[in-house]
């Protein structure tokens, strides 16, 4: 999906945004022409969800400390691919196992390890 993405945007050319403020202005535009577009997967992950991932992707358990939710922990998120899409009519749709996958197997690879 990332690869997809980037070939797919590579040729469209961003416009500066002329409204653009510091005080009102998102993270993805400025008044530089430049754009931001999150290439991830727009449906929500449990962390346990994505640690079983790297756990099975790894062959090996994680060593787990289970706490109390932090000052600072993200309760909730997720990718807004929708600009994206409003762009290049592409949208990831790579699950976290298959990606966790997919990167491990390239990073052992890479590493030769």
């Amino acid at each position: 999906d990332k690869v997809d993405s980037v070939v797919r945007v590579q040729d469209v050319f961003p416009q500066a945004n002329a409204d653009w403020t510091v005080e009102s202005g998102s993270p993805a535009t400025s008044s530089a022409p430049y754009r931001v577009y999150n290439i991830g997967n727009s449906s929500p992950v449990e962390l346990m969800d994505y640690i079983t991932a790297l756990e099975e992707a790894l062959g090996m358990e994680a060593k787990k400390n289970m706490m109390p939710i932090q000052p600072g922990d993200v309760l909730d998120t997720s990718a807004d691919t929708q600009p994206l899409y409003d762009l290049v009519g592409f949208k990831p749709q790579t699950s976290v196992k298959e990606g966790v996958k997919n990167f491990v197997e390239w990073y052992k690879d890479y590493y030769q390890i």
